[in-house]
C-alpha cells in the first residue's frame, strides 16, 4: 500500500520527526560517549598494567631467579600467579636478559625465548605500555626492567590486560544505556506531541495542504477583485497585494513582504495602526493618480495586527458624483430653462396680441443679446464645456428661484491644476452653488444674489463663491467639512462640502471660509497648478 506523505496529519509528521531527531541524536551522543568510556578504560588498563608491573619487578624474590637460565622456578610462578589472579591480569611475564620466560600462566611456555616486537625498548631500561592485537583479543601491556642493586638490568616483567570490546563495553553499560534512552526518548516522543498539538491548535485544526489551498483560493479571490486590495502587518510590511493594486498603481515586481513606505511613500495606511479606527471613503493622490480608498484596521482577538485599504481608481466614481451634482443641475437647469422661456414666449405672444409688434421684436433682440452674452463669455474664458454648462445651468436655476447668479467678467479657466480633473472641479462649483441657493431659502425675499469667480495663473487656482444668503453659526463653522454635518434637517445632507474638504486635500490646496449670520457667506479655495507645489 502506497502511503501518501503529503496528505499524513500533521501532528504525525510533527511527532515523527521529532522522535527521528532525538533518536539520531541520542546515538550519535551514545557513540560518543562510548567511545569516550572505551579510552577512559583503555587509560585506566594502561595505569593497573603499570603498577602490576612495576609491583611485581620490586618483588625481592624475583630478582635470585633471573640467573636461572633453562630452569624457570615453580615458587616464583606460585607468587607471580597470585599477584596475576587478585589484580585480574590476563597474564603475567618475567623475561631475563636472553628473553627467556620464566613465568606464564601457561606451563607449556615458561622457558620459551619471546619475540614481541614492541619489547625491544624494555631491555634498555624504559618503561611504557603498548597495546597489540592477539588470540584473545585487543590486549594492553605494560614493560617495566628489573633492576638489581648496582642499578643493572636484569630482566623484564610484562602484564597484559584484556581491552573488552565494544560490544562488551555496550553490554557492561547495558542498563543504563536502555534506561537514559528510553527516557529521552519517551520524553522527547512526549514532547514532539505536545508541540505538534499546539502547532495544529495555531493553525485552526487545518492540515498544511489545506491551509495551501485556503492561500491559493484567498489570493485568486482577491485578484478577481474589481477593487484594489492592500494589506500590512504591524510593522507595516506588506502582506497583500493583489492584482487590480498593481493595475492602479503602476507598479511591477513582487512587492511581498516589503515596507509599504518603499513601495508607495504617499500611502496614509499605516495610519490606520496608529490611530486604530478606519477611514471611509477617502480621496487620495498616490503615485500621480486620485483613487478613493476605505481603511481599516485587521483586528484578531482584540489586537491590532495589520491594516488594509480596499481602493479603486476614482474616475467612475468621479462620473457618478458628477452626475449627482452635474447631470442632476443640468435636469433642473434645463426644467428652468423651459420654463423661463415658455414665460418669455407668453410675453413675447401677449405683445404680439396687443399689437406691440416692435416692442416684441425688442424684446426678443434684448433676451437674445443677454443670453448670447453669457454663452459667449463662457466659451471663451472657461475652456472646459462641462464646467461651462454647469455655470449656464445655475444661472438659469438662479433666475427661476429668483437669484441672481453673476460670473465675474475677469474669471479666466484655461487648463486644469495637475492634481484635479474637471469632475472635481463640477463637485465643487456644483455644490458650493446649491448650498448658496439653499442659504436663501430661509430668508425674506429680496436681492438674493450669488457671485463666482474664478481667476487662474501660473502658479495658483482660485475659486471665489459669495452670497448673501443666511451665513453660517460661529459654533457651526468649524464643523461644516464634516461627514454628515448640516444645518438642514432633509435626508441627503452633510456630504457636499465633505466631498469639497477632500478635493481640497488631494489637491494640496487650502480654503478659507468668511461668513456673518444674515448677512452672507463666502468661500475661497485655491490650489496649486503643479504637482509638488502647496498654498500655504
Amino acid at each position: 500500500m502506497k502511503i501518501n506523505l503529503g496528505r499524513m496529519p500533521i501532528h504525525w509528521k510533527i511527532t515523527i520527526l521529532t522522535f527521528f531527531i532525538v533518536f539520531v541524536t541520542l546515538l550519535l551522543l551514545g557513540l560518543f560517549l562510548v567511545n569516550e568510556f572505551i579510552q577512559s578504560n583503555e587509560n585506566e588498563l594502561k595505569e593497573r598494567a603499570m603498577i602490576t608491573a612495576r609491583n611485581v619487578s620490586e618483588l625481592p624474590g624475583v630478582l635470585p631467579n633471573m640467573f636461572n637460565s633453562g630452569k624457570p622456578s615453580a615458587s616464583l610462578n606460585n607468587i607471580v600467579e597470585k599477584i596475576r589472579m587478585n589484580n585480574k591480569a590476563e597474564y603475567i611475564v618475567i623475561l631475563n636478559m636472553d628473553h627467556e620466560r620464566l613465568t606464564h600462566p601457561l606451563p607449556q611456555m615458561r622457558g620459551t625465548i619471546s619475540k614481541g616486537e614492541d619489547e625491544g625498548p624494555a631491555f634498555a631500561e624504559s618503561s611504557y605500555t603498548s597495546k597489540a592485537r592477539g588470540e584473545i583479543g585487543t590486549v594492553i601491556r605494560a614493560f617495566v626492567p628489573i633492576m638489581d642493586k648496582d642499578h643493572q638490568q636484569a630482566g623484564v616483567v610484562i602484564a597484559g590486560y584484556r581491552l573488552p570490546s565494544v560490544w562488551e563495553t555496550l553490554l557492561s553499560i547495558k542498563k543504563e544505556l536502555l534506561l537514559i534512552g528510553g527516557m529521552c526518548l519517551f520524553l522527547g516522543g512526549w514532547g514532539a506531541w505536545l508541540l505538534a498539538a499546539q502547532i495544529k491548535k495555531q493553525m485552526f485544526y487545518l492540515e498544511p495542504y489545506e491551509i495551501a489551498r485556503l492561500v491559493t483560493e484567498r489570493t485568486e479571490t482577491f485578484n478577481a477583485m474589481h477593487e484594489g486590495i492592500i494589506a500590512i502587518d504591524s510593522n507595516e510590511k506588506i502582506t497583500l497585494f493583489n492584482r487590480k493594486a498593481y493595475e492602479i498603481l503602476g507598479i511591477t515586481g513582487n512587492v511581498i513582504s516589503m515596507p509599504i513606505r518603499e513601495i508607495l511613500p504617499d500611502t496614509y495606511l499605516p495610519e490606520i495602526l496608529e490611530y486604530n479606527k478606519g477611514i471611509y471613503n477617502k480621496d487620495l493622490y498616490i503615485n500621480n493618480r486620485t483613487i478613493i480608498s476605505n481603511r481599516f484596521p485587521i483586528i484578531v482577538n482584540e489586537e491590532t495586527i495589520g491594516a488594509i485599504a480596499v481602493f479603486q481608481d476614482s474616475t467612475e466614481v468621479r462620473k457618478l458624483a458628477e452626475e449627482l451634482t452635474g447631470v442632476k443641475a443640468f435636469v433642473s437647469a434645463l426644467r428652468a430653462q423651459t420654463h423661463e422661456y415658455l414665460n418669455k414666449l407668453h410675453t413675447i405672444a401677449g405683445l404680439i396680441q396687443l399689437g406691440k409688434n416692435e416692442t416684441a421684436l425688442e424684446y426678443v433682440f434684448d433676451v437674445s443679446e443677454t443670453h448670447g452674452e453669457i454663452t459667449r463669455f463662457l466659451s471663451k474664458n472657461i475652456k472646459n464645456d462641462s464646467i461651462s454648462g454647469l455655470l449656464l445651468s445655475k444661472i438659469s436655476r438662479g433666475k427661476e428661484l429668483g437669484i441672481l447668479v453673476s460670473i465675474d467678467r475677469s474669471s479666466i479657466l484655461q487648463q486644469l491644476p495637475d492634481t484635479l480633473d474637471h469632475h472635481d472641479l463640477v463637485l465643487i462649483l456644483g455644490n458650493l452653488i446649491e448650498n448658496a441657493f439653499d442659504s436663501f431659502k430661509s430668508m425674506d425675499s429680496g436681492e438674493n444674489e450669488i457671485y463666482l469667480s474664478i481667476q487662474q495663473t501660473d502658479e495658483f487656482l482660485s475659486i471665489l463663491a459669495e452670497d448673501n444668503g443666511c451665513g453660517i453659526s460661529e459654533q457651526d463653522l468649524p464643523h461644516i467639512f464634516e461627514y454628515g454635518f448640516s444645518s438642514k434637517r432633509a435626508e441627503g445632507h452633510g456630504i457636499g462640502l465633505f466631498l469639497i474638504k477632500q478635493i481640497i486635500e488631494k489637491g494640496r490646496g487650502d480654503v478659507h471660509v468668511d461668513s456673518t449670520v444674515n448677512r452672507g457667506t463666502a468661500f475661497t479655495i485655491t490650489f496649486p497648478m503643479k504637482i509638488g507645489g502647496t498654498y500655504d
